[in-house]
Parts: C-alpha cells; structure tokens; sequence
C-alpha cells in the first residue's frame, strides 16, 4: 500500500504519540524526544488520553480488537495538527496500516484513519524531511563513536535511515562508523521473539557479534523495542557496549545554559539545510 501524501509540518504543533513502551520502560527518552523538538523551535503537546496504536492485536490477527484501539487513537488525537513519535514500528501501523483497517463504507472512520495517516511523521523523518534540518547545532561533551542499526519496520515499511545518519554525522563530537548487517533484523519482531524464541535468539547472537566487530562504542536505533533486545543480548555476553535510541544520543549535545543564553530558535526557521538523500534506501492535550 502507497503511503498516503502528507503537507509540510512546519510552523503546526506537534502531538507527541510516545508510544506504549517509551511510556511505560523509558521515559526518558520520550523527554530526550521533547527536548529536541523543543530546541529546533516546535511546540510540543501531549494527548493524555492515548494509549497503544493497536499494533500487537494487529500483528497477531486481531483485527477487531486493532479497530477498537485505533477508534481510541482516533479520539485521543483528534486535535492533533501532527504527530511525531519516536518509533518507525509504531509510525507504520498510523500510516500503513490504520488507512487498511477502515473500509470507505466505514464513513467517518475511515476518514480519521486516512487523516492521522498523513499527519504522522517519525522522529527523524520529521526533523530532516519534515523541518528541513540536518544540523541541530549539537556538540557532544567528549568525542564519541555511533554505528547505525536499522529497524525493519522503519527501514522496510518508511524507508529510513538516512535522516538518523544526516543527523548524527552532523553531530558535534560524534564520529559514525559501519555496522556489518546493519539492515539485518535483532530478532525482536513483537510477538515473534515469544513464539520462536530459538530463532529469534540465534538472530539476536548474529546481531550482537556483529556489534562486538564494529569498531563503533555505541550502536544508534530509532525503536527502544529493538534496543531492548540487543542490550539485553550485550549485557549477557558481558559487553561494554550498548544501543541507545537516536533521541537519547542527540539530547547529549544540547547545550548547557551559560551566563549568556542563545537567542531561542524561532519554529520552522533556525538551523534549516537543504535536505540530502538517504544514506541507505528502503529495503484533550497539554504541553510536554
């Protein structure tokens, strides 16, 4: 299915979808997202009232049950100008799945469906292809070197990648090395890694070796439910190196405040470069 067209984000408030995991394990990271979006100039809401996108029920065949939550993330954001969330998985059941889930003869809900689909935007899409930016103006407190990890649903289903590593190469202090099968999946896949959990182990070991060879200290992703499972694959194999979402890593450059404070970027405007290619091609509320 085409992924339905979408307007230019600029200068519209951003509801922020943290999604279930983010909200409920790492919470951190939905600050780290906020506090991005905040220093290139969005303003930022949080619908209180949502919850999950649906995309467990709708993975394992409940379609039904995925109807009824998305008729819930219909009601959670219809205020919403757009939604920017800090996961490609839960970014392509909005916008490749919700639209398939409702019928034309569904009426409004189709509508809504089709709606939230061309308003949805991830993390990084959203930055460099959304805002236009590439450089953040970000400096890093001491150098440090990243590899990338693409996220199936991310890289399969929006086709990225390229935007986390614009932004990461244009980190200060930040020096982005190879990952061999950097496109290659952790083994994670939701419920897979339950129902095969022998198979979804083995992927996990041939990741983490992978890992172990890059020379990159940190490896970058853009869904925490794959950094799970490579971090808890690290931490069993006893080693130093981890995996951190690409919020986390660029909410470390942002600047502390000094005696003398930057001029706040404006919304829409400070910090704008032309955007380049992809690195890599597809295989209620209140203020955060």
């Amino acid at each position: 299915m085409a992924l339905p067209q979408r307007e230019s984000p600029k200068g519209k408030v951003v509801s922020l979808f943290v999604t279930c995991i983010v909200d409920m394990v790492y919470p951190g990271t939905g600050m780290s997202v906020v506090d991005i979006l905040e220093h290139v100039g969005a303003r930022v809401v949080f619908p209180p009232a949502q919850t999950c996108c649906g995309q467990p029920a709708f993975n394992s065949g409940y379609r039904d049950e995925a109807r009824t939550v998305a008729r819930h993330f219909f009601k959670a954001f219809q205020a919403a100008e757009v939604i920017v969330t800090p996961s490609g998985s839960c970014a392509t059941m909005l916008r490749h799945e919700y639209p398939g889930l409702f019928a034309p003869e569904d009426g409004e809900l189709y509508e809504q469906a089709q709606r939230i689909a061309a308003i949805t935007w991830e993390f990084s899409e959203y930055l460099v292809e959304g805002l236009g930016l590439v450089n953040l103006d970000l400096v890093l407190p001491e150098p440090q070197s990243f590899a990338m990890h693409d996220a199936c649903h991310g890289l399969r289903g929006l086709g990225l990648g390229g935007a986390a590593r614009d932004l990461l190469a244009q980190l200060g202090n930040a020096e982005l090395c190879e990952l061999n099968e950097c496109e290659v999946c952790c083994g994670f896949g939701g419920l897979f890694s339950i129902k095969m959990p022998a198979l979804s182990n083995a992927m996990l070991r041939n990741k983490v070796d992978n890992i172990n060879a890059s020379p990159a200290e940190t490896i970058v992703t853009g869904d925490v439910s794959c950094m799970t499972q490579m971090n808890g694959g690290l931490s069993r194999g006893k080693s130093s190196k981890r995996v951190l979402h690409l919020a986390d890593v660029l909410a470390k450059g942002l600047r502390k405040p000094t005696s003398v404070s930057p001029t706040p970027a404006r919304r829409g405007e400070a910090m704008t470069r032309p955007l380049r290619p992809p690195s890599i091609p597809p295989t209620g509320q209140v203020e955060a």
